[in-house]
């Protein structure tokens, strides 16, 4: 609890804004960063060329004085330190204090000059202050013994250094408003496509209408929000189809239960008035309700598993198929006691659930039974294709399927105009199906050669198995 309380009280900085305004301030924090380390780099640069072009002028100072002077005791050698327009003043230091002239010199001496008079110490630039006024100074050896120290005002120097400072602040703060202005251009113009994506998904909930689409730009200006909308784009369309096929499973299943329910409402009528009715009528109404009791159950049944979409998930288990079929096959002979089966099996494994493989082959089955004529047979062959993948054919010498039925034949409810007088729902083959491509299988028809219809159900290969890695043993072990 009082985790969640730290998070709900958690400072209104830290909370995570608009995607738009994350990206602008993104934005902005990047290209406002890249102008302050500019800006900072351009005034080092500036400051270190210009106390580069007065450290150059001290050294020829330097020179000049020596050259001019080799032999000048300790004390002041020549130039006026007040003026900025006055040349450089100099003075020789000596290493050893007690022989310092009488009179100060004009420039300040430090214990460092000192060390460069007696050798101990390289030469060097420091920055000094003279008559109230800035001014750079090099100390460099003179003699045995002695230092030289030249300094030049540097007042054009600490100028210019100021002045660079002022035009830098004033383009580095120009900078990070150009950058939150860039910021905010690039928010609006690169999540545009995502502000569309979001307002059709917006529409699409309030309406709950699949039929709207993005509009995608034209071919050869896809990225990435481009691909997402056409990912958006199909996931409508399956929507669609998905809404569309359950609106029509609904009005296709109330107008099947339709003449059931009616034939229903009219036997219990029947049955009502029974006092008024033989012993034959009532027993022909009471079967007659049985009967379509048991039709209307089984449509219902069929109608769930159907509208689920997709298959339960229990435990799944390794399958004889070639069992199974033959299994089917000595139902399907009672429950046609004058269709000849011929079953032809070979072995066969798959992973799977048994009562829905049997559904599914019941189901294939009962459909060639039905349109198959007296006297010939249902030819019924279970074999394994290269690879060992499992593939039951079931035939029939039926009227066939025509090349317009071909493509509905699995749909729900969908009956060929030569099986409309034929007892059965049209559910049977949709559920077939559904229930092979939840085992990973393939279902198709076609019209068989000489006459007839050929279902074929095709399985996967079964996969290799593999050992172990470590030695031969199971994880367990």
């Amino acid at each position: 609890m009082k985790r969640a309380d730290r998070r709900r009280r958690a400072p209104s900085w830290r909370r995570r804004g608009p995607l738009r305004t994350r990206l602008a301030l993104s934005v902005t924090a990047a290209v406002a960063l890249v102008a302050v380390v500019v800006c900072v780099t351009a005034f080092f640069v500036v400051r270190d060329a210009l106390y580069w072009q007065l450290d150059l002028n001290l050294t020829q100072s330097a020179r000049l004085a020596a050259q001019r002077h080799p032999d000048e005791v300790p004390g002041t050698l020549a130039g006026e330190c007040r003026f900025l327009a006055a040349p450089a003043c100099a003075e020789v230091v000596p290493a050893d204090p007690d022989r310092d002239p009488p009179a100060p010199g004009l420039l300040p001496v430090a214990p460092a000059a000192r060390q460069v008079a007696a050798g101990t110490r390289a030469p060097y630039f420091s920055n000094i202050t003279v008559d109230g006024h800035p001014a750079r100074m090099l100390t460099t050896d003179y003699a045995q013994g002695r230092a030289l120290q030249v300094a030049l005002r540097s007042d054009s120097v600490e100028g210019g250094t100021r002045e660079a400072t002022w035009w830098l602040v004033l383009t580095a703060v120009a900078g990070v408003l150009l950058a939150a202005v860039l910021g905010r251009w690039v928010s609006r113009t690169g999540l545009a496509p995502v502000t569309r994506l979001t307002a059709m998904a917006e529409r699409i909930a309030a309406t709950r209408d699949p039929r709207h689409r993005i509009e995608l730009p034209p071919p050869g200006r896809e990225d990435e929000i481009t691909r997402l909308a056409g990912s958006f784009n199909t996931m409508l369309g399956e929507l669609e189809q998905s809404v569309t096929a359950q609106r029509r499973l609904v009005a296709d299943a109330s107008h099947e239960l339709r003449t059931p329910l009616t034939a229903l409402r009219t036997n219990a009528e029947l049955l009502a008035r029974a006092d008024r009715l033989t012993t034959a009528q009532r027993e022909r109404a009471a079967a007659a309700l049985g009967r379509q009791l048991r039709e209307v159950t089984g449509l219902v049944n069929d109608l769930i598993e159907l509208a689920r979409d997709e298959e339960p998930t229990p435990l799944v288990e390794q399958v004889r198929l070639d069992l199974l079929v033959r299994h089917c096959a000595e139902a399907a002979r009672a429950h046609w006691p004058v269709v000849e089966f011929r079953v032809e099996t070979a072995e066969a494994v798959v992973p799977g659930v048994p009562a829905r493989l049997s559904r599914l082959v019941g189901n294939l089955l009962d459909n060639a039974a039905k349109f198959s004529p007296p006297g010939l047979p249902v030819e019924v062959e279970l074999t394994a294709r290269e690879g060992g993948a499992p593939e039951l054919t079931v035939r029939d010498h039926g009227p066939g399927i025509a090349p317009e039925d071909l493509p509905y034949v699995f749909d729900r409810f969908y009956r060929a105009g030569t099986a409309r007088a034929l007892p059965g729902s049209g559910l049977g083959l949709a559920m077939a199906r559904q229930i092979a491509r939840a085992h990973a299988a393939e279902l198709t028809a076609q019209p068989a050669p000489g006459g007839g219809a050929l279902l074929r159900l095709t399985f996967r290969p079964p996969r290799t198995p593999t050992g172990p890695r470590d030695g031969g043993r199971s994880p367990r072990s």
